[in-house]
């Protein structure tokens, strides 16, 4: 991790964190301390576990808001307690990450974590993903609700169907999906997605591949040849409702 201020400051004052509960479960105590310490500052309060056992009691004891997590735990690795903590209901997560390897990283994502950051990083910039998590996953005023092509969302109880049956979507596959319902027919770079649906102007764009993937594979009827959420080579993606008029 990169050497903070010996002193960090607040970055900026922002309501979505005030008040916000997140879980940070490292089994490195430096790194553990310094991001509490951020967070804390940034207005969350702040809940600590070093392994994943502990991570799950935690949780149970205290629901999370949100929670930052690392990949390499003792006893049970990121992924596993990512895949359980799921299983209680939806709960965004960011997952630390030491590893270089690609695939690591994009296996968190299957698994359902929001976001990653690789280590060594910023604790600035893991405030700022954890700030732009929770704008988008907390209670606000919400957009009503939007049909197209059998697909029916209703954002205000973050619910949606296909063909009147409920998906099973992680937050940011609804809210991705939920950005192609309201845009049919314009085609979006992976940049401008992750601008508009992740609310970053940086990142890794494989967050962007994946998730297209991963939505694909839940409303598609065949998702090696999409119909609705359409390639566009060399631009990005387009979501064409009539693509599903012919199922």
């Amino acid at each position: 991790m990169q050497q903070p201020h010996p002193s960090p400051q607040p970055a900026g004052d922002d309501r979505t964190a005030s008040s916000a509960r997140v879980l940070v479960v490292d089994d490195d105590p430096t790194v553990a301390e310094v991001v509490v310490g951020y967070l804390v500052r940034a207005g969350c309060a702040v809940d600590r576990a070093a392994d994943g056992p502990g991570a799950l009691d935690q949780a149970e004891r205290n629901r999370p808001d949100l929670v930052v997590l690392d990949l390499m735990l003792p006893g049970m690795d990121g992924l596993e307690v990512c895949r359980r903590l799921r299983e209680r209901g939806p709960v965004p997560v960011i997952m630390l990450t030491a590893r270089g390897d690609e695939d690591d990283r994009v296996l968190g994502l299957e698994v359902g974590a929001d976001d990653y950051v690789t280590k060594p990083f910023s604790p600035r910039e893991l405030v700022l993903r954890v700030r732009s998590v929770l704008r988008r996953t907390r209670p606000g005023p919400a957009p009503g609700p939007v049909t197209a092509a059998g697909l029916a969302l209703d954002p205000a109880a973050r619910r949606a169907t296909r063909d009147g049956a409920e998906l099973a979507l992680t937050l940011r596959e609804f809210d991705l999906l939920a950005f192609f319902l309201r845009h049919p027919g314009h085609a979006f770079s992976r940049e401008d997605l992750m601008r508009e649906v992740w609310g970053w102007d940086f990142g890794d764009l494989s967050t962007v591949t994946v998730h297209v993937r991963r939505l694909r594979a839940k409303v598609e009827d065949d998702p090696a040849r999409p119909r609705l959420i359409q390639t566009v080579w060399g631009v990005g993606y387009r979501f064409d409702p009539a693509g599903g008029e012919e199922r």
